[in-house]
């Protein structure tokens, strides 16, 4: 099978990707037989607390702290970014090379968003949720477990779904509708049943926007949570490796675009196309 696109990849162009290295991430993608990448790096204007102890403490979290101790994303740099693709697209001409932009809860950050979207073209931009409302400020789901019952967090990241599809026309593709549960505490496993009437109508508000749905390969995709989207009448999904550095790219997406031909999905005519559906 033919690797699909990855639609989800970061650079150096990320600020939380401190080993993001495009023309790298470019050569390993012709390496592995990847047709189309999309460099769809983060666009984040919510701050929140950065995590001083346990697993999640890391060097780029730590820089982007400001005196409060809050995670404050620096701006995008939006030229510098261009001219790089482009560099890129004359020395990779057998890899179709996209650009985008991954846009961090848009429909709190509409104008910040705007502003950058009117200043280049962005071929593949997607959303996603990454933060929550918590003790009166914002925080990322491993920040809230601590002090919250972990169903509670589930429900309440897939409650805001709807919100963030319906408040924000920016993005084509909605990223990583499991991510809380890269962070889930245990002890017992994730289970997905557990919270089917929260994920239906997640991605029943997703399908009814006309949206596509990412499989995210980072740490797998549930293929339940597919079954269901096929189910609640998704039109279309998109593959994402979620990669941070070079190596990563393409990671899991042949096994996913197994999964989503087994799911009724089917690739479009050329390679950069979404999967649409068959029924």
């Amino acid at each position: 099978m033919t690797l699909p696109a990855d639609s989800h990849v970061h650079s150096e162009f990320s600020w939380d990707a401190p080993l993001g290295d495009m023309e790298r991430t470019c050569e390993r993608a012709v390496e592995v037989g990847l047709p189309v990448i999309a460099f769809t790096e983060h666009l984040d204007h919510t701050a929140w607390p950065a995590p001083t102890e346990g697993p999640y403490v890391s060097a780029a979290l730590t820089e982007a702290a400001d005196a409060d101790g809050l995670v404050t994303p620096p701006p995008f740099d939006v030229e510098g970014y261009l001219a790089a693709i482009e560099r890129c697209r004359d020395r990779f001409p057998s890899l179709k090379i996209m650009s985008g932009l991954e846009v961090g809860e848009p429909h709190w950050h509409a104008e910040a968003v705007a502003g950058v979207l009117r200043r280049g073209t962005f071929e593949r931009v997607i959303g996603s949720l990454h933060c929550l409302p918590h003790n009166g400020g914002f925080a990322e789901p491993f920040g809230i477990y601590p002090d919250r019952p972990a169903g509670e967090v589930i429900r309440d990241y897939l409650l805001e779904i709807p919100n963030l599809v319906k408040g924000s026309d920016v993005f084509e593709i909605l990223t990583h509708i499991d991510y809380p549960i890269r962070h889930w505490p245990g002890p017992a496993r994730f289970d997905a049943r557990d919270f089917e009437e929260e994920f239906r109508h997640a991605l029943r508000a997703t399908a009814s926007s006309g949206r596509a749905l990412e499989i995210n390969t980072r740490l797998g995709f549930d293929r339940l949570i597919l079954t269901w989207w096929h189910e609640e009448g998704g039109e279309a999904v998109s593959f994402g490796s979620d990669a941070h550095y070079p190596e990563a790219v393409a990671k899991g997406l042949r096994e996913a675009a197994a999964m989503a031909e087994a799911c009724g999905f089917r690739p479009g005519l050329r390679a950069y196309e979404l999967w649409g559906r068959i029924d």
